[in-house]
């Protein structure tokens, strides 16, 4: 792309850190490239489930559209999709933006908008068969480390997050930005979606 990739990123309270600061490290070492909101129902602090908080800078209902809309998982994806405000807003953004991409049970937040009705999707292996059981609609692969369907990139489990964001910005940039940047990051990218060996028993 040649004007930055602008970036909406959701907090919620018992967001998981890796699930939404692992895929922002990926996007900030494109600098210029990439233009990072952090955004939540209110500004201010969000608490994660690990302790620290993230901060959020804008309001959902604030914000317009995305090129990248990212919703990370956690414990707190449970209380969301009770939370019929959040879900409305949710499901405003990821219809206006031009790819939406969940880490872990960010998939569960999505499936729940109905959007991922009849594509495939992939989650966190370890409570799979709960999101499954949410989402019934939804194609769900059980081996995959992540999965493209149409505008739609779901990952696995926290660290697959990493992985599945290196190759949206292939995607957006080229496969070469993407080997430049996990270099940079001293990290080994899993290129292939559909290797994943925590799928095992499912």
């Amino acid at each position: 792309m040649s004007s930055p990739i602008q970036v909406g990123a959701v907090l919620f309270e018992g967001f998981e850190l890796l699930d939404f600061f692992g895929p922002l490290e990926m996007f900030g070492l494109l600098q210029d490239g990439a233009r990072i909101t952090v955004m939540a129902e209110n500004v201010g602090p969000v608490k994660s489930s690990g302790g620290p908080s993230g901060m959020a800078e804008a309001t959902m209902a604030g914000s317009k559209r995305f090129d990248v809309l990212l919703i990370p998982g956690g414990i707190g994806t449970r209380r969301e999709i009770k939370n019929q405000p959040f879900m409305a807003e949710l499901t405003r953004l990821a219809n206006a933006s031009e790819i939406v991409a969940t880490v872990c049970t960010g998939s569960l937040l999505l499936a729940k908008t109905g959007l991922l009705d009849g594509r495939k999707a992939t989650s966190n292996k370890r409570v799979f068969k709960e999101v499954m059981g949410h989402a019934p609609k939804v194609d769900w692969i059980a081996k995959a480390r992540w999965i493209e369907d149409g505008k739609y990139f779901t990952s696995s489990g926290i660290s697959a997050g990493m992985d599945m964001t290196l190759a949206v910005i292939a995607k957006l940039c080229g496969r070469e930005t993407s080997l430049q940047i996990a270099s940079r990051a001293e990290y080994e990218w899993h290129e292939d979606s559909s290797w994943d060996p925590f799928a095992a028993g499912l």
